[in-house]
């Protein structure tokens, strides 16, 4: 029974009923609920939210980091590249004639800008004077090559209007990338900046890798220590030696090229660039390389010194493609890394459809890096299982099948 005092006050307390009630099953409710849900839930899902939360932040300030610092990254994956392709002539510098690595950096330096200086006074002039005269006897040459076809084939092989815009447009774009090269060094300060800061950066990789190495393996345990270092020198020893193999080949095949092209009566300012593209095509362009830095030259000495010239060459050619395939390349990659020509082939369409001509050019290496590491990782066993499907081999041809650097991996 509730009272009322003569104020008037006794409607209020009435009204604070309900009120108690209602807050009463509120608190049950609660309590409920707690029974039913373990108090570890809430602070589960919190920690996770928040990793959640502060994962995304680092990763969104990582992208755009990356994407501002865009240009900056790719200079250095440049320079990473170029220094791992030094980082074994370094080794060999420091540790056969006991010069500081710093030094053999400097010395191979040395030698790359000779080498850019010499392609400029010379390779540079050949282009231009072989841009001139395609522009003067582009008509001269289509005519001598239609009357070939005509009399050997009774085709015509080159309309008269379009060898005369072949010739015309062929000038233009040989003159205008021989400027081009030539105005290099003046084009701007940027790329002054960009080849400085490759360089820089290519200098102190190369000659503080072991310190580097170092580094990374003092954050491992000692055996995974063994299996890194293992890893790295194998596969820095094998990309290292394929890498100079295929540019001592293409020295090579450049110099005979050269003098092939001298003897069967071209002018030396033609043979010279012409040598350069197909030695570098070939060699480092796998599968259809040959044929596309072999037909260029070939075609060039058609119409110029006429179809016996261009026969010799391309004798010469499948001579030197055999002699390169089954004595010199293996003699020169005997103790590096053989990377497979559809891997070769697809890491360089790959290199390029993501970074250019550069991209093509660096994926081969890095391709080669990639399968070495791969195929000395880990353990391998014998096969005992023979296929019916299977050929029989000899035990010679089991043994050159194998990868380069197949005894075991040092095991944890």
């Amino acid at each position: 029974m509730t009272t009322t005092d003569d104020t008037g006050g006794g409607s209020s307390a009435v009204a604070e009923v309900p009120d108690a009630v209602a807050e009463a099953a509120l608190v049950r409710a609660q309590a409920a609920e707690t029974e039913d849900k373990p108090g570890w839930l809430d602070r589960f899902v919190w920690d996770s939210l928040w990793k959640v939360v502060g994962l995304g932040l680092i990763v969104a300030i990582g992208l755009v980091v990356a994407f501002r610092a865009q240009d900056l990254l790719r200079l250095l994956v440049i320079s990473v590249f170029f220094a791992l392709a030094m980082v074994p002539a370094v080794k060999y510098m420091h540790e056969r004639w006991g010069w500081k690595r710093g030094a053999a950096v400097g010395v191979i330096y040395a030698g790359l800008i000779l080498f850019v200086i010499l392609m400029v006074l010379v390779l540079i002039p050949g282009i231009v004077e072989f841009a001139d005269q395609i522009g003067e006897k582009g008509d001269e040459w289509a005519a001598d090559l239609n009357a070939w076809t005509e009399d050997t084939f009774g085709v015509t092989a080159i309309e008269e209007s379009s060898a005369a815009d072949a010739a015309g447009v062929t000038d233009e774009a040989m003159a205008e990338w021989a400027d081009r090269i030539l105005g290099l060094a003046s084009s701007g300060i940027g790329l002054i900046f960009n080849l400085a800061t490759i360089a820089l950066f290519t200098f102190y990789f190369a000659a503080d890798y072991d310190r580097i190495e170092r580094a990374i393996m003092s954050r491992m345990p000692p055996a995974r220590q063994e299996v890194y270092g293992w890893v790295s020198d194998t596969a820095l020893e094998q990309t290292g030696g394929y890498f100079y193999s295929r540019a001592l080949i293409m020295l090579i095949n450049g110099v005979l090229f050269f003098i092939a092209m001298v003897l069967v009566g071209m002018p030396v300012l033609f043979a010279l660039p012409l040598s350069v593209f197909e030695a570098f095509v070939s060699t480092f362009i796998p599968a259809v390389g040959t044929y596309i830095g072999a037909a260029v030259p070939i075609l060039v000495t058609l119409a110029v010194q006429g179809l016996i010239a261009a026969l010799i060459l391309l004798v010469w050619t499948l001579i030197y493609q055999q002699i390169e395939n089954y004595w010199l390349s293996p003699k020169l990659s005997a103790e590096t890394m053989e990377l497979n020509g559809g891997v070769a082939f697809g890491a360089a369409l790959a290199g390029g459809a993501i970074a250019g001509p550069m991209g093509a050019f660096m994926s081969l290496p890095v391709a080669a890096l990639i399968t070495a590491v791969i195929s000395n990782l880990g353990k391998t066993y014998e096969v005992v299982y023979h296929s019916k499907y299977e050929s029989t081999v000899d035990s010679a041809s089991q043994d050159s099948s194998e990868t380069a650097g197949g005894e075991a991996v040092p095991t944890e």
